[in-house]
């Protein structure tokens, strides 16, 4: 009796560890994809901001200054995003690692507080 129930729970614990090794690889997948076009917008995003305040230093333009201010608080944002979907990234993949060498626990934070509070 003992034996059969032992073996029913390593059963649904490896079924556990197979469907969570599917769903981190698909979100790693989305998260990878996402931080591209959030890398490309961040630079696009600080090249604008850094001309806009470049014209309007140089032809004393104020309302371009905002703008390029703004632009320049959006990139940042947008910085902390990506850096944060890197930080759930990275925590995914020490979950994949850890799955395939047989040690995986379902007790990981997917967010270190840590990194963003310095």
């Amino acid at each position: 009796m003992y034996n059969r129930m032992n073996e029913e729970i390593t059963s649904i614990l490896k079924e556990n560890s197979v469907n969570d090794l599917r769903t981190f690889i698909k979100k790693r997948e989305c998260l990878n994809n996402c931080n591209i076009y959030l890398t490309y917008l961040l630079y696009f995003l600080q090249s604008c901001g850094m001309i806009a305040t470049t014209l309007s230093a140089s032809y004393d333009y104020k309302e371009i200054l905002w703008i390029g201010i703004g632009v320049n608080a959006l990139a940042s944002l947008i910085s902390i995003y990506e850096k944060i979907n890197k930080s759930v990234s990275d925590k995914m993949l020490e979950n994949i690692k850890s799955i395939k060498a047989g040690e995986y626990l379902d007790e990981a934070n997917h967010i270190d507080i840590e990194e963003f509070s310095r």
